[in-house]
């Protein structure tokens, strides 16, 4: 396990959650990245000891469709400030019964049925490499996150499946209902490519996902629209800003969790046969390789 000064943490903020309260020393950054910008300026400090940096994934004020995220420049930004561990603030539809609106899903799995993004990937351009993803997401900030829940004593979920659709649109009862008898317990449009990116970069990530309604398939209740779920989303977004400040302290300082060292038996492609260009774009990601 080796000690590393620039483990910062990266905060992602979903929908309703745009600021973080409680930074010391708050410095807005703006990163321009080889992939283009990030969803809008990250706002870094201190926070509980910590050095955090805050971005808010649609941009304050909401002005990015999930299908327009750039997911690439946002995870490559917060990569090149030294993060090494982001949690993931979500809206989601809960697929069954049991998960209610305003609980929490802390999921260990995602399955993918977006076909309308851009790349999801960092590599390609004469570097070939395929990370491990059959457990996407880190036990260590799922542990974390579900003993802050329990302790402000929040039902929530240790677990489950998020599946991943594109919208904006939300589901039909068709596949809302498909998507049940699949086995999924949550559905929403946004992380699976942070997850996939940060493993890339070498980023341990965990998702908090807030329920917000039911999705359309529970006909006793009304079809999901952007204005029923906006109680629960600020409802949500203050209980995530109680989580953060529990959990925040207590994230290690090391660099030794699997997903740090993603890329070891990820790059297949032979550092001497590495295009200059693409390398130099990569750097953040690259840099233990090239000392």
């Amino acid at each position: 396990m080796t000690d590393d000064s620039r483990a910062a943490i990266g905060i992602i903020g979903g929908s309703g959650l745009y600021q973080l309260d409680g930074f010391e020393g708050a410095k807005e950054h703006v990163i321009p990245t080889p992939f283009g910008d990030p969803s809008d300026a990250i706002i870094g400090g201190t926070f509980a000891g910590r050095r955090v940096f805050f971005l808010p994934r649609h941009g304050r004020g909401h002005r990015i469709l999930p299908t327009e995220l750039n997911h690439r420049a946002n995870i490559w930004a917060l990569r090149s400030l030294g993060v090494r561990w982001i949690l993931s603030a979500t809206a989601v539809g809960s697929l069954k019964e049991e998960y209610r609106p305003r609980d929490l899903v802390v999921p260990d799995q995602f399955f993918d049925r977006t076909s309308n993004r851009a790349a999801n990937t960092f590599f390609g351009r004469g570097i070939v490499a395929h990370v491990a993803f059959a457990d996407p997401t880190s036990a260590t900030l799922r542990r974390l996150v579900a003993e802050a829940a329990a302790a402000e004593d929040l039902r929530h979920h240790a677990g489950g499946v998020y599946v991943n659709m594109d919208g904006p649109a939300f589901s039909t009862r068709a596949e809302s209902e498909t998507n049940r008898k699949l086995g999924f317990d949550v559905i929403g449009m946004t992380n699976l490519p942070e997850a996939k990116l940060a493993r890339e970069a070498e980023i341990a990530f965990a998702t908090m996902a807030f329920i917000t309604d039911y999705d359309c398939w529970k006909i006793e209740e009304e079809p999901v629209t952007a204005e029923t779920v906006i109680g629960h989303l600020m409802a949500n977004a203050e209980t995530a800003k109680r989580l953060l400040a529990r959990v925040i302290p207590g994230i290690p300082m090391e660099t030794g969790e699997p997903e740090h060292r993603a890329l070891d038996s990820a790059l297949i492609t032979a550092k001497e046969d590495w295009p200059r260009e693409t390398q130099e774009s990569l750097r953040p990601l690259l840099e233990r390789f090239l000392l």
